[in-house]
């Protein structure tokens, strides 16, 4: 067995940190430091089992629902935008979404990140469809987020008409009606992000079914939600993730013998 090379392990973090954040980093001064540079940066960042958006995306999410140092978000949103992995519009619509799973707090912070990279890099703010930019008919707008509802999690979502606020007004009206339904970012993205809000509410049923239906969706394979877990690990902790690993061992079995979500 080759042993690794600290040295060698050390420069791929540091030439990693620089290209994901934007920016040059000091030499580290606190073992935590050192740990960003050759933990996450050098062994996680690096694996090949998840494409870079999609860790960006699980990183951005996480890491503006941890309460951590806002220069880590930051640092985010500028690697994001410096590998070209996402695009300024692409963020935005990003913000929006998180702000559905994680709370508009939460959104907020990744919005108010963005703009601190907008005005750092001197770019040109973009311009994005409206919420909703012409006049509607409610049961309509409901009925497009059923239908929404159904191809994004691969079963049938509340009725029409049930009289509830939150399932016709909040899911139906809002969340499929609209938000999944803008054409800035693609499904699998907000998927990316989805998964992050539902993990951290740890709330077990809509955290089971949108790991299966980031699966049945064709989203995700079970190898990336593998590959999702440890990224989320780094801003959530190892005993939150270790709960959501299990759920993809479950989930992955399910989809694996052809089963559907039952609740």
């Amino acid at each position: 067995m080759t042993a690794l090379n600290p040295a060698d392990r050390s420069e791929r973090g540091h030439s990693l940190q620089a290209k994901l954040t934007g920016r040059e980093h000091d030499r580290p001064e606190t073992l935590l430091q050192e740990s960003w540079r050759d933990f996450v940066y050098a062994e996680v960042w690096s694996r090949p089992g998840l494409d870079q958006r999609a860790r960006f995306l699980i990183s951005l999410a996480s890491a503006a629902s941890s309460g951590g140092p806002r220069t880590t978000l930051v640092d985010y949103v500028r690697g994001a935008l410096a590998t070209r992995e996402l695009t300024l519009g692409e963020l935005r619509e990003a913000a929006l979404h998180l702000s559905v799973y994680c709370g508009w707090g939460v959104g907020g912070d990744l919005d108010e990140a963005i703009t601190l990279v907008e005005a750092e890099l001197g770019l040109d703010s973009v311009s994005l469809d409206p919420i909703r930019g012409a006049p509607w008919d409610p049961r309509q707008r409901m009925e497009a987020g059923f239908a929404a509802f159904n191809e994004v999690m691969t079963f049938d979502g509340p009725p029409v008409g049930n009289g509830v606020p939150f399932l016709e007004h909040g899911i139906l009206n809002f969340v499929f009606g609209e938000m999944w339904c803008r054409p800035g970012l693609d499904q699998r993205s907000r998927r990316f992000l989805t998964l992050v809000g539902v993990a951290n509410a740890a709330a077990d049923v809509p955290i089971r079914s949108h790991f299966h239906a980031a699966m049945a969706s064709g989203n995700c394979t079970a190898a990336e939600l593998h590959e999702f877990v440890l990224q989320y690990a780094v801003h959530a902790g190892w005993p939150k993730a270790s709960v959501i690993q299990s759920v993809v061992f479950e989930m992955a079995a399910k989809i694996e013998k052809g089963l559907a979500w039952n609740g």
